[in-house]
C-alpha cells in the first residue's frame, strides 16, 4: 500500500479548551488511486489532510508514505518529505503576484531533481498562451491550472488538494476535475482530495467520509462517473 495511516490521533488546546479532533483514524491508499474525503465542517477531514501533509503534526500513530514513516520526524526532515514527495493545492491559488504563470511554475521547479517538462505541462493544463500573465490578469480557473501546474512540475508522488474547486463556479469546476482526471491517468499520481461537493467522490477509486473525528464510512467505487459527466457540481 502506497499511503498507510495507522490510527492516528490529534487533538487541540489543553484543560477547558482541550478538543480531540482525530480519534484513531485508520486507512490507506494504493500506487495512482484517486480518493476523496468527506465529512462536515469540523469532522477532522483538513486535519487527517495537513498531518499527511506533514503540515500538522500527529499526537500519535503511524503514516507511511512510500514505506516511509513520517510521524516524529524533525522540522528539516519533514521540509525534505514534503519537497520529495508532495504537491498542494488549496483553494485559495496563492499564486506569487508579480511572478508570471511561468514564473510561479518554475520556483517549484527547481525543487526538484526530476521536474516534469514545463512545456508539456503548459500544455496539458491550456497554460500556453497565458504563461507570460500575472495572476491579477487570469480568470479564477486558470488561476487555479496554474496552482496545480505548480504542485504537479515537481513530479509528487501524492498530491494533496483542500476544496481545489470551492471558490469556482460549477462549469469551470468541471474543467478542473477533468484535467485531475487526466492527470491522474497520464501520470499515475495518487491524489487526495478534500471537499464538501457530494458529486466529486463520484469520480475516484475510494472514498472516505469522517464524521466527529472517525471514519464513518469508506469504500471503493466499483462504477467511476467520468468527471465530465458527473451533475450538481
Amino acid at each position: 500500500m502506497y499511503l498507510e495511516v495507522n490510527k492516528i490521533k490529534k487533538s487541540y488546546g489543553e484543560g477547558g479548551s482541550y478538543v480531540q479532533v482525530l480519534k484513531g483514524i485508520t486507512t490507506g491508499l494504493e500506487k495512482g488511486q484517486m480518493c476523496v474525503i468527506q465529512g462536515t465542517s469540523g469532522s477532522g477531514k483538513s486535519t487527517l489532510l495537513n498531518c499527511i501533509g506533514g503540515l500538522d503534526t500527529a499526537d500519535s500513530g503511524s503514516i507511511k508514505v512510500d514505506g516511509k514513516e513520517i510521524v516524529g520526524l524533525k522540522s528539516a526532515a519533514l521540509s525534505d518529505y514534503r519537497r520529495d514527495n508532495l504537491g498542494f493545492i488549496f483553494q485559495f491559488y496563492n499564486l506569487v503576484p508579480n511572478l508570471t504563470v511561468e514564473e510561479n511554475i518554475q520556483v517549484c521547479e527547481y525543487l526538484s531533481d526530476s521536474p516534469l517538462d514545463i512545456e508539456e505541462l503548459l500544455e496539458t493544463l491550456g497554460l500556453t498562451e497565458h504563461r507570460k500573465k500575472f495572476p491579477s490578469q487570469l480568470s479564477g480557473g486558470q488561476q487555479q491550472r496554474c496552482a496545480i501546474a505548480r504542485a504537479l512540475i515537481k513530479n509528487p508522488k501524492l498530491l494533496l488538494l483542500d476544496e481545489p474547486t470551492g471558490a469556482l463556479d460549477s462549469k469551470t469546476s468541471r474543467d478542473i476535475l477533468i484535467l485531475l482526471e487526466e492527470i491522474n491517468r497520464k501520470y499515475n499520481t495518487t491524489m487526495l482530495l478534500v471537499t464538501h461537493n457530494n458529486s466529486i467522490k463520484n469520480m475516484v477509486h475510494k472514498v472516505i467520509i469522517i464524521k466527529d473525528g472517525q471514519i464513518h464510512k469508506e469504500y471503493e467505487n466499483e462504477t467511476r462517473v467520468p468527471a465530465a459527466e458527473l451533475e450538481d457540481l
